[in-house]
């Protein structure tokens, strides 16, 4: 895959991934299920270890899913400067021919 394509898939996919970190509704799914999980643990009895244990771990896979989300947005945005970069270059080396 070419790099042109490979920036230009990244800075897609990062469009997509903001889109999902901006869309009110799964926001409120994220927050939601964080303090359900948190709830839950809370009310948990303290010697229940696998209960309380896959409830730390729900916690943290959804951490780890908004993480992702925001690094995808993150390689997004530095693939879409890198495409401006690039195509900048290529209209001064047309204009430079040009003359």
């Amino acid at each position: 895959m070419s790099d042109e394509i490979k920036l230009t898939r990244d800075r897609d996919r990062g469009d997509k991934a903001k889109a999902l970190l901006d869309n009110p509704l799964l926001m409120e799914a994220f927050k939601y299920l964080d303090e359900s999980y948190l709830a839950a643990w809370r009310q948990s009895p303290a010697l229940d270890t696998q209960a309380r244990e896959k409830l730390h771990i729900a916690v943290n896979v959804l951490a780890k899913v908004q993480d992702h989300l925001r690094a995808v947005v993150s390689s997004g945005t530095l693939a879409a400067k890198e495409i401006e970069r690039l195509t900048a270059e290529a209209e001064r080396k047309k204009r430079f021919r040009i003359i």
